[in-house]
């Protein structure tokens, strides 16, 4: 049913639980793993322009760094990947490239304190996405002492 699986990560802790399911679905269906991190251009143009490299750089390292977490996590091989763009369109023409059969994406990145429901990135993703779209909300944790308390 699936053969190949981007997994779009930002590094954030919203999307873990997407790339734990994203990775548990390829290996129920021995499908290859693609990891794609994408440096924000919105981010970095909209920087003062003296510091835009040393955004650039320090962004891209992030993405390497989100990367390896995929990685470490998987069970198998992973393609990684990083780009420079919109993070939702990018995203959608890497999945395109690799012919991929499902985008498996967390629904609040580092963004996501200012979106209700899905995130920007998740939500343009869904909105123009080739192939399906597969979102995943990272889990509310209950906090042990209230949890107590109640």
């Amino acid at each position: 049913m699936f053969d190949t699986v981007v997994v779009a990560t930002d590094g954030s802790d919203s999307v873990e639980r997407a790339v734990d399911v994203a990775l548990d679905l390829a290996h129920r269906f021995d499908a290859d793993v693609h990891a794609l991190s994408v440096v924000d251009a919105g981010e970095v143009d909209a920087s003062p322009e003296q510091l835009r490299e040393e955004l650039r750089t320090a962004l891209e390292t992030h993405a390497d760094a989100a990367l390896a977490t995929v990685e470490n996590r998987a069970d198998g091989a992973v393609t990684p990947a990083v780009r420079e763009g919109r993070p939702g369109a990018e995203i959608c023409e890497y999945a395109r490239e690799v012919d991929a059969d499902l985008i498996a994406t967390g629904t609040r990145g580092r963004h996501g304190e200012n979106r209700l429901l899905l995130g920007s990135v998740a939500e343009r993703i869904v909105r123009i996405s080739p192939v399906p779209v597969l979102t995943v909300r990272q889990l509310e944790t209950v906090d042990e002492g209230a949890a107590a308390s109640v």
